[in-house]
């Protein structure tokens, strides 16, 4: 089972640590691709128009200064960087140490500046986001859709996918026909503040129960806590959704 997840705006820092290594993360394959990414966004974050390429207002300006030296700043875990309210409902801190190695091994980030992360990869607080159109890389979604769609389904194997990203994270990955069968969206009806925290609680239920073969099992898993409802995809090709509720 692969439960995917979306970056968090916010992001930890460290004062001090070992700087990023693109060559030490995770999906090697994607190297040359985070090096592309990383070197377009230092050079666009130097810029006089930064803020508005990038998306972000002017209480942002340090973090955008900061791409500028993305190889050299201290860099944390993902499961360390990320804050915000999915996380905060996530709790990876507070996960015993079979549910954390769960987690470690089932939760997959999906980012912007990486194109996707294992949590314990180790990268520099960044400010990019997903629908960002990137000078020399351009849109960033069309640009990671191929790399991932390369190195993740032997990532998936014969499990199923969960996703519980933002829309605009879900287009730099989607199910191909093989897979969409095997993978579920989770839909959380209500304020984008409460699907945030509601998708955090179904991933560390996740994390807190045995694999998940099928999509028809993923109510059972998720237990008492949640309310479910299965949607069967409209037409070939296209993902499971299912619609989540906490309890």
């Amino acid at each position: 089972m692969l439960v995917l997840l979306p970056p968090s705006e916010g992001k930890a820092t460290a004062r001090r640590g070992r700087p990023m290594d693109l060559h030490s993360l995770s999906l090697p394959a994607l190297t040359s691709a985070r090096e592309q990414v990383i070197e377009a966004l230092a050079a666009v974050s130097s810029r006089e128009d930064a803020m508005t390429v990038l998306k972000v207002g002017p209480s942002l300006a340090d973090d955008v200064e900061a791409n500028t030296r993305l190889m050299s700043a201290p860099a944390l875990r993902a499961r360390d960087l990320y804050t915000g309210v999915l996380y905060d409902a996530l709790g990876l801190e507070s996960l015993s140490g079979a549910d954390s190695r769960r987690a470690t091994k089932r939760l997959l980030v999906t980012s912007a500046a990486h194109g996707a992360l294992r949590l314990n990869d180790r990268v520099s607080p960044y400010r990019l986001a997903m629908d960002v159109d990137l000078p020399g890389i351009g849109p960033l979604a069309r640009f990671w859709a191929p790399r991932l769609a390369d190195v993740l389904p032997a990532e998936v194997g014969t499990g199923i996918v969960v996703d519980c990203r933002s829309t605009s994270y879900r287009n730099a990955w989607k199910p191909t026909p093989e897979l969409a069968e095997r993978w579920v969206v989770v839909d959380v009806p209500g304020a984008s503040h409460w699907a945030k925290h509601t998708r955090g609680l179904v991933a560390r239920r996740l994390c807190q129960t045995d694999v998940v073969k099928r999509v028809a099992d993923l109510p059972a898993a998720l237990g008492e806590a949640f309310d479910v409802e299965l949607v069967m995809p409209q037409r070939a090709g296209r993902p499971w959704t299912a619609l989540v509720t906490a309890r």
